[in-house]
């Protein structure tokens, strides 16, 4: 009986939790300052999204980085999630890169590498 009770109450709180869908918050950046012709590694970091299903990929010129790593899904005490998605990349001055999200709460979002971030 004592576990039925605790089964209810999680299956409760994750009821609670699973019914708030939350847009993720996406931000894209270099690990160092943004040189044209220098290498540095791509990251787009997207957090404070719930559920976790959420897809990443990064894109340079349209076409999709192949060699891009993701890290393991995490999430804070509020059970939003965030996710980081990096690839090496040394870029040119015309090549375009953007990170594309793709979650439940929203139509795909694409946010551009802006190198003077």
């Amino acid at each position: 009986m004592k576990y039925m009770v605790v089964y209810i109450i999680l299956a409760a709180v994750y009821w609670k939790v699973d019914s708030k869908i939350q847009s993720p918050m996406v931000q894209v950046y270099s690990h160092k300052p943004g040189k044209f012709g220098e290498p540095n590694i791509l990251i787009c970091h997207v957090s404070q999204f719930h559920p976790p299903d959420i897809t990443i990929q990064l894109f340079k010129n349209g076409k999709e980085m192949v060699d891009a790593i993701e890290a393991d899904l995490s999430f804070g005490k509020n059970w939003h999630f965030h996710l980081t998605k990096h690839a090496p990349f040394t870029p040119m001055r015309d090549d375009k890169y953007i990170c594309k999200v793709t979650h439940s709460s929203d139509p795909p979002k694409f946010i551009d590498w802006d190198p003077s971030m």
